[in-house]
């Protein structure tokens, strides 16, 4: 019985012990590697349905809070890389475009020298600027579209928030009124208008509750820089174009929709 022990003990060797010491040290990074994954994951997810309470709050205090003539404030925030590249090609582009929305605005018998809008403080403090709201059934979208903050930091906040009016004319005017969304592959936001087919109905209520129903007729991808689908335009038509990002974030998906 002695012989068997001590022949036992012979087999675990300085070798056998360096590796499993190894094993544990591994073992251990390994459980701390995943609870630091979980935790961010959770934190994520919690700052992301923090926003989506944000959106609701916005989208009922755009229904209640008076309409009041506004100028737009001027604040710095952090930085998103998804939409950085879009964003500089528009600035490019804002001056020589300036006039054209200036002539569509003032074919809309109800254009107003001062901007209108919605303004509504939600439940993090923050003062937002709604221009009206969102509706696409198939996809079940029901949101408020934020005022464009002609601030590029500023939007990439605004976006996490809600849709976005990015560049053109405003709600339900005469021209092309492009509205961006972030697509967080969750059905949050924009994250189902990949899926929207010719015909789709789309519906925009503006700040007058002036409701107009529009149809989609072209959907496809584009580079991130490429800002063609802003120029998008149907001569006395009003167009609505969404703009988000693909599942990859690898490029935008664009859907152009007309009035009926």
């Amino acid at each position: 019985m002695n012989q068997i022990l001590v022949t036992e003990k012979l087999y675990i060797t300085p070798e056998l012990k360096r590796k499993k010491k190894i094993y544990k040290i591994n073992f251990i990074i390994s459980v701390v590697v995943i609870i630091i994954l979980c935790s961010f994951y959770m934190h994520s997810e919690y700052a992301r349905n923090k926003e989506l309470e944000i959106s609701q709050d916005l989208l009922a205090g755009m229904i209640q809070n008076e309409i009041e003539s506004t100028d737009i404030p001027e604040n710095n925030v952090e930085d998103d890389k998804v939409w950085n590249i879009l964003v500089a090609s528009v600035e490019q582009q804002k001056l020589e475009k300036q006039k054209e929305l200036e002539r569509m605005r003032a074919a809309n018998q109800d254009s107003e020298t001062k901007k209108r809008t919605i303004t509504y403080t939600a439940s993090n403090g923050k003062r937002y600027r709604s221009l009206g709201r969102i509706q696409i059934p198939k996809i079940e979208v029901d949101l408020a579209i934020l005022d464009d903050p002609k601030n590029d930091e500023k939007l990439v906040e605004w976006l996490k928030v809600s849709p976005c009016k990015f560049d053109g004319v405003d709600p339900n005017e005469v021209g092309n009124c492009a509205i961006a969304g972030h697509n967080y592959r969750n059905k949050r936001f924009f994250s189902k208008v990949p899926n929207l087919e010719f015909g789709d109905e789309i519906k925009i209520t503006d700040i007058d509750n002036k409701t107009v129903k529009y149809y989609v007729y072209k959907k496809y991808e584009v580079e991130p820089e490429d800002t063609s689908c802003l120029d998008e335009n149907i001569p006395g038509k009003r167009i609505v174009t969404l703009i988000t990002c693909t599942n990859d974030s690898k490029k935008r998906v664009i859907v152009h929709a007309q009035e009926a």
